[in-house]
């Protein structure tokens, strides 16, 4: 379980970058692994802020990404991975941005969301726009072709 929120400020859209252990770099919605016991709300919350430093109100749960897809565990093995993401939409309220030191991601930075489609980026950043352009009743984005 993660969680992570959409904020979108004068048609601008704030990502954090991921880099992976092979050093490629991705952009990815602020957000992340809840901690055990912690409501997705407030991993929403802490998470944003550790990494972009700003501190955001969540104004409401745009819905949910679920993604499953094979992974390689310890000692080689396959892992069956299932992670599900709650999106919330993210007004920040306080706060400067900063990039997350000793943290899953290395950098914070505002892209134009006309710009958006040409990053190196992961699919939660294409799922959370679209349930923030879309507002799905049922919290799930309609894509191209389903």
């Amino acid at each position: 379980m993660a969680a992570y929120a959409v904020c979108v400020r004068d048609g601008r859209l704030l990502l954090a970058r991921m880099t992976g252990a092979d050093g490629t770099s991705e952009w990815t919605l602020p957000g992340g692994g809840m901690e055990h016991g912690e409501d997705p709300y407030d991993t929403a919350l802490r998470e944003v802020e550790e990494e972009t430093g700003y501190r955001v109100e969540l104004v409401g749960l745009l819905g949910v990404d679920s993604i499953r897809r094979s992974l390689r565990g310890r000692f080689g093995r396959t892992v069956d991975h299932h992670g599900v993401r709650l999106v919330y939409e993210g007004r920040v309220i306080a706060g400067e941005l900063r990039h997350e030191v000793g943290g899953s991601t290395d950098m914070a930075a505002w892209h134009d969301l006309t710009a958006v489609s040409g990053l190196r980026r992961i699919g939660l950043v294409d799922a959370g726009l679209a349930l923030w352009r879309q507002r799905p009743a049922a919290g799930r984005p309609a894509f191209p072709g389903e």
